[in-house]
């Protein structure tokens, strides 16, 4: 008996392994990614998606704003993480002051906030946006972004 359980042990063990999936590396230049679109952005932002929203629902994106650059108004159902990696820019709640995010700041914002981020007048910024999904509103004016 012992000698049919343990290959049947070990046949049981391995099949799991023989339907798992490989990791997978995405190059840098196999994730292309295109100027936001002028109704959800002011100034030059670059957006390049990082994964699809099939994992989870969730999305990413590496976005890059040149200076004077901001996304316009937005909330988010679920929220969203903002992860900077380059630079220095801003990010404002609506009725707040702005606050300023730097390379290594990981910026929280609570589902349906109205907010707006990007850079600052002088300097660009990189951060890494992940959310479920985006209702976008007015573009920020140069009055707000300028307050």
């Amino acid at each position: 008996m012992k000698r049919i359980l343990a290959p049947t042990l070990v046949i049981a063990l391995a099949a799991p392994a023989a339907f798992a999936q490989s990791m997978t590396v995405t190059p840098t230049e196999d994730r292309p990614g295109q100027i936001g679109s002028s109704d959800t952005f002011s100034g030059t932002a670059y957006v390049a998606p990082v994964f699809p929203p099939e994992i989870n629902d969730v999305s990413a994106g590496e976005v890059t704003f040149l200076p004077g650059a901001r996304s316009a108004w937005h909330t988010h159902p679920d929220g969203q993480m903002l992860v900077v990696t380059h630079g220095t820019g801003w990010v404002q709640e609506r009725g707040q002051e702005k606050q300023v995010m730097q390379a290594g700041d990981v910026v929280w914002c609570p589902p349906e906030i109205e907010h707006w981020h990007g850079a600052t007048e002088e300097t660009s910024v990189t951060h890494y946006a992940i959310q479920t999904g985006v209702e976008w509103g007015e573009l920020v004016t140069d009055e707000e972004y300028s307050q």
